[in-house]
């Protein structure tokens, strides 16, 4: 199974791949759009997408950033008819700024949401 993991931001969407039975997370790059994100979805036959979920420090209440990452996540399984599925990303930003390596801070913070995901659901 190929599980993609997204950082949706407002300026990039920074991307985390996984393939099940290697049970790496390796940075995906980062895409701009829906669209482009759509396509990359089909094109490399991604079978489940996981959204970080911004939540509040303090509590797990939705706000005006989850609910917009939910309707994007909503139009993506609307178009693609993947498996969708959420973990949360507190604090995924600053752990990713002290990660080492090549990969963006976006592509960092997505593979921190995808071993949060794994993580939770062993």
């Amino acid at each position: 199974m190929n599980i993609l993991a997204i950082d949706y931001g407002k300026k990039r969407i920074g991307l985390a791949w996984m393939q099940t039975g290697l049970d790496i997370v390796l940075p995906f790059g980062t895409v701009n759009s829906l669209e482009e994100t759509i396509e990359l979805i089909k094109k490399e036959k991604i079978d489940k997408v996981i959204f970080g979920l911004p939540f509040d420090l303090k509590s797990i209440e939705e706000n005006d950033n989850t609910k917009r990452i939910r309707k994007f996540a909503e139009k993506v399984k609307k178009e693609t008819e993947v498996e969708i599925d959420f973990a949360d990303e507190r604090f995924t930003t600053a752990e990713a700024r002290e990660m080492g390596g090549d990969a963006s801070l976006d592509e960092k913070a997505a593979m921190l949401i995808l071993q949060t995901y794994l993580e939770e659901n062993k």
